[in-house]
């Protein structure tokens, strides 16, 4: 079934390129679903990217890392493209610290200092969604210095520094939740990711 505007075809996980991956994350009909994504649109992705992904977490793009874009385009196969595919299963986050590898290399080799505002935001993301309190640390400096959402990026390492992880991922991971990360699921703060 074809949902209105979406394209579905299977990107080639063997002749795919970094711009591949941004033309289509970056697009503008993407961009409208970035923090705001739908079945339709989860699954579109889930079509045209999980091959790519598995060859991503089997380090085959792992050449990409030598560039400022490439570094991009694999951050967006790593970590926000199975936060779609595989949305509400563990699998989800599967590669999240290849991506945090990703980050830190291409920030490492100053690539930092390449990328325009909207792919920056995207080459920290990985940071900001790790559980590690100095990834958290760090993407609250990086989020300073470039002058982004510093609300944002405080509270997602605030709840690392609070509970040591994101409580609203204990369920999906199969952990158990403390009384204290209860409370906080159950109230009006709670971030759902």
């Amino acid at each position: 079934m074809r949902s209105e505007g979406i394209n579905f075809f299977t990107m080639n996980e063997n002749s795919i390129t970094p711009s591949d991956v941004l033309d289509y994350w970056f697009s503008e009909k993407s961009k409208q679903f970035w923090f705001a994504s739908t079945p339709q649109v989860d699954n579109e992705i889930k079509v045209r990217f999980e091959s790519v992904w598995e060859k991503a977490a089997e380090g085959e793009y792992s050449q990409w890392r030598e560039t400022a874009d490439g570094s991009v385009a694999l951050i967006v196969i790593l970590d926000q493209l199975p936060l779609n595919m595989f949305r509400s299963d563990p699998k989800g986050f599967q590669t999240e610290s290849m991506a945090v590898e990703v980050a830190l290399n291409a920030i490492n080799n100053g690539f930092d200092e390449e990328l325009n505002d909207e792919k920056l935001l995207f080459l920290f993301m990985p940071l900001m969604h790790s559980e590690n309190i100095d990834h958290q640390n760090l993407q609250v400096y990086l989020f300073d210095k470039y002058n982004f959402n510093l609300e944002f990026s405080k509270h997602h390492r605030d709840l690392v520094k609070k509970f040591g992880r994101f409580p609203h991922r204990n369920e999906i991971l199969g952990r158990m939740s403390t009384m204290e990360e209860l409370d906080y699921l159950l109230s009006d703060n709670a971030f759902k990711g």
